[in-house]
């Protein structure tokens, strides 16, 4: 590390940095988005998160809006479901899509699993081996399957009585779920209810990735490119916004952040106002101007640090979908405004599939924002996606 004072970047030029590592200083396309403009978007952000809520549209397929306007979901379901697929999922932040080349590593939370999952999925593989074999080996020789289809030809004695654990999963659920966290199982794709279809790697992994499958990175290695990847994906960040991207853990991710910056790939530089070191990419670029506008998912990647969001734009957002309805702050499902370089307003949405309707249940302006200038914005992307689910905007 250079014995010279850090470099101070401003918040202003940070927040360009951030938006454009994100993929926001492009345009979007003139014309229909194709496979080639989702997989830029894919490759851009490296991790999209997963969230089975539909209250407005699965979570996964917001940040392609957000980023290219209306297109086709199918072409990112295919990228998903259609051999070669370009992606597969995995715990990364969270329940994620994730390409290929960034699923390999992971290997070393597979290799946890027993240390590292949820309760239920570590007591299955303890106190059930004779399920997840029998699991693993029904997958492996009928698959894809999804849970239900695979609990209707195991035994009763397997799949019955259901226990109390979590969602009320079965056990051949929970056995499934603990082969999907070690990587002995993956996603062969989603139904149009949402569901899992399970497969072995090897039915699943398109042949010019196979290298995932037999030439797994050491733990270390994967730290560090986990750590670039979060780096690369933010522009600039502190060690938190770095390891978050991956859900890492600071002593995981601390000797990789100091790797990356020895061979030049990271430097440590301050960023004007936050209290912790910020390390930039080498690769970052920072626009002029960016002119963005787009509506985020709440799992988007732009806001998945909290810290991160209310450090750059003075934006404290959090999650209301767990909190009890009266003490709900800006509402149930809520994605933030993103206009120009700001977030500069909230809007609680919800499709109203049955009325046919796009409606705003909330709208919440930052302080001075929410002018007339602003609000014909809001409504023309309001418009882009009530025409994109197919649906009509009411009004506020």
């Amino acid at each position: 590390m250079s014995a010279m004072s850090p470099e101070v970047i401003s918040r202003d030029r940070a927040r360009r940095i951030a938006l454009a590592a994100q993929g926001f200083a492009r345009p979007r396309p003139s014309s229909a988005p194709t496979v080639r403009d989702l997989k830029r978007v894919i490759d851009t952000v490296g991790i999209v998160q997963i969230d089975s809520v539909n209250v407005l549209a699965r979570s996964q397929y917001l940040p392609f809006f957000s980023r290219l306007g209306p297109y086709d979901t199918g072409l990112l379901d295919a990228l998903r479901d259609r051999a070669p697929r370009h992606v597969g999922e995995y715990w990364a932040h969270e329940a994620s899509l994730v390409p290929w080349p960034v699923w390999r590593h992971f290997r070393f939370r597979m290799d946890r699993a027993q240390q590292d999952a949820w309760g239920g999925m570590q007591s299955v593989a303890r106190e059930h081996p004779d399920v997840v074999a029998a699991v693993l080996a029904e997958v492996a020789a009928r698959g894809p399957l999804t849970a239900r289809q695979l609990e209707a030809r195991m035994t009763h004695d397997h799949d019955r009585p259901r226990e109390n654990w979590g969602w009320n999963w079965s056990v051949v659920k929970r056995a499934l779920e603990h082969l999907f966290w070690s990587g002995e199982v993956t996603s062969a794709g989603r139904t149009t209810q949402f569901e899992r279809r399970y497969a072995v790697p090897a039915r699943v992994v398109p042949p010019r990735s196979r290298e995932v499958l037999s030439d797994p990175p050491s733990p270390e290695e994967s730290f560090v490119a986990l750590i670039e990847l979060g780096a690369r994906a933010h522009g600039i960040g502190t060690e938190q916004c770095l390891r978050d991207y991956a859900r890492l853990w600071p002593e995981q991710a601390r000797p990789a952040i100091a790797q990356l910056v020895e061979t030049g790939v990271l430097r440590e530089v301050r960023v004007e106002g936050w209290r912790r070191p910020a390390y930039l990419h080498r690769e970052a670029r920072v626009p002029r101007k960016v002119h963005a506008r787009a509506l985020l998912s709440p799992f988007d990647s732009l806001v998945w640090q909290r810290d991160r969001v209310r450090a750059l734009w003075d934006f404290d957002y959090r999650l209301e979908i767990y909190v009890p309805e009266a003490k709900r702050v800006h509402g149930y499902y809520v994605l933030p405004f993103l206009l120009g370089e700001g977030l500069v307003g909230r809007v609680d949405l919800k499709a109203d599939r049955a009325a046919g309707l796009l409606r705003v249940q909330r709208l919440t302006w930052e302080p001075g924002r929410g002018g007339v200038s602003d609000r014909a914005e809001l409504d023309a992307e309001l418009d882009l996606m009530a025409q994109w689910l197919a649906l009509t905007p009411a009004s506020a």
